[in-house]
């Protein structure tokens, strides 16, 4: 049993994403203990995903506070910031580059920033391997995160106290049943996820660019990022019945489909309309095929106060991605609840009050922009002028930016 007998605050972190690794950095910043909580045996358990847009109103705010703004700068990828729109038949409908030293949303991988707020924590902050189970509430009035699946060889049962469990655990977090009984539900559209080196497509360059590429029609799209490594994440998105692998006989393997010859062909199918070289990104990928059907938590999601427990990121406001503002959402979440912390540590329940009533009218304004985008970017008007429903979707989350300056002074 793990216990901090000090009278300076103990803070428990379920999760070693964005928002977690942010919010134990600028916390150690602030000379307060904390102890992050990470079911993923060691860094490179899995793969971290495709890229991310830190943007200037969030994300970078948090990377300043956590004192690695510099950092990131000098190793992200402001030619990330390119963008190439298409219709499903070609038609190139925009593209734009980023002037060179532009940083308003500079590209970064999500490994390489996982790597960079990983380095940037003390040794054994994060205990790899284990598993929040539930926590309980202590007549000190702390209280004991009992884990399951303890690192290192410890027993099931192993117990960490702290006096603030902050859940930074994603869509199914364990933290949250403790506040709320919300639980996500499928958005109705799926994402398909590709990987497409260009060695197997000599044609990346030309067709995605340096930083995205979306093509699009009525309830339908395909999304390209480029990574570091120069392949491209690619997202072949669609409005279908969650069960829609099971239906095309297409098992799966904790989201890994099965089959990828027979992936591809129901890929080829639902884009038989698509430009040839769209239609390459489906025959030319790797063969690990993923199913990501995306979930949402109700927009506006809240809860009643309380003590010694709260939320950020995902796990307290899951939304689609097409308000660009999930892992920076996160981040600034964390950025916040840290400096509530830093201000009052000897009243947690004032600095968790602050931090939920700053967070909670941001979140539910990105959700709404993130749903409308959802709604905007598998239609019909979309399909016809993606151009112009990006730049409503884009005026949207820059109002929740305003707003989010406004309340914060």
């Amino acid at each position: 049993m793990t216990d901090t007998t000090s009278t300076a605050p103990h803070v428990l972190v379920a999760g070693a994403g964005p928002g977690g690794l942010t919010l134990a950095r600028v916390l150690q910043r602030h000379d307060i203990a904390v102890t992050v909580l990470e079911r993923e045996t060691d860094i490179a358990t899995r793969d971290q995903g495709g890229t991310l847009d830190m943007q200037r109103d969030s994300g970078q705010i948090a990377l300043d506070a956590a004192g690695l703004l510099e950092e990131f700068l000098r190793i992200s990828r402001p030619e990330g910031q390119d963008m190439r729109m298409l219709a499903l038949d070609g038609t190139v409908l925009l593209d734009e580059r980023a002037a060179p030293g532009e940083t308003f949303n500079p590209e970064i991988d999500r490994g390489d920033l996982r790597t960079l707020l990983l380095g940037s924590l003390g040794p054994g902050t994060v205990r790899w391997g284990a598993r929040l189970d539930h926590v309980e509430h202590r007549d000190d009035g702390r209280l004991d995160a009992v884990l399951d699946g303890a690192p290192d060889g410890a027993s099931d049962g192993d117990r960490i106290t702290a006096d603030l469990v902050v859940g930074a655990d994603g869509a199914r977090s364990r933290v949250r049943p403790l506040l709320s009984d919300a639980m996500p539900s499928y958005a109705g559209v799926t994402f398909v996820e590709l990987r497409v080196t260009p060695s197997a497509f000599p044609g990346l360059d030309d067709l995605v660019g340096r930083g995205s590429m979306s093509a699009r029609a009525t309830g339908r799209a395909l999304f390209c990022q480029r990574l570091a490594d120069g392949s491209a994440r690619v997202y072949a998105g669609f409005r279908r019945e969650r069960g829609w692998a099971a239906a095309h006989g297409l098992g799966s393997t904790g989201g890994v489909l099965d089959d990828p010859a027979a992936a591809r062909a129901v890929l080829l199918d639902a884009f038989g309309d698509a430009a040839p070289e769209l239609r390459e990104l489906i025959v030319r990928c790797d063969d690990r095929i993923i199913d990501r059907p995306l979930e949402m938590l109700p927009v506006g999601h809240r809860w009643e106060p309380v003590p010694g427990i709260t939320l950020i990121g995902d796990a307290a406001h899951l939304m689609s991605p097409f308000s660009g503002q999930g892992a920076n959402s996160a981040m600034l979440d964390a950025a916040d609840l840290a400096r509530e912390i830093a201000a009052t540590p000897d009243d947690l329940v004032a600095a968790v009050a602050r931090y939920e009533a700053t967070m909670f009218p941001r979140a539910e304004a990105n959700a709404a922009a993130a749903a409308q985008g959802l709604e905007r970017f598998f239609s019909a008007a979309a399909a016809a002028d993606p151009v112009a429903a990006f730049a409503e979707v884009a005026a949207a989350v820059a109002a929740a930016a305003e707003g989010d300056r406004a309340r914060r002074g």
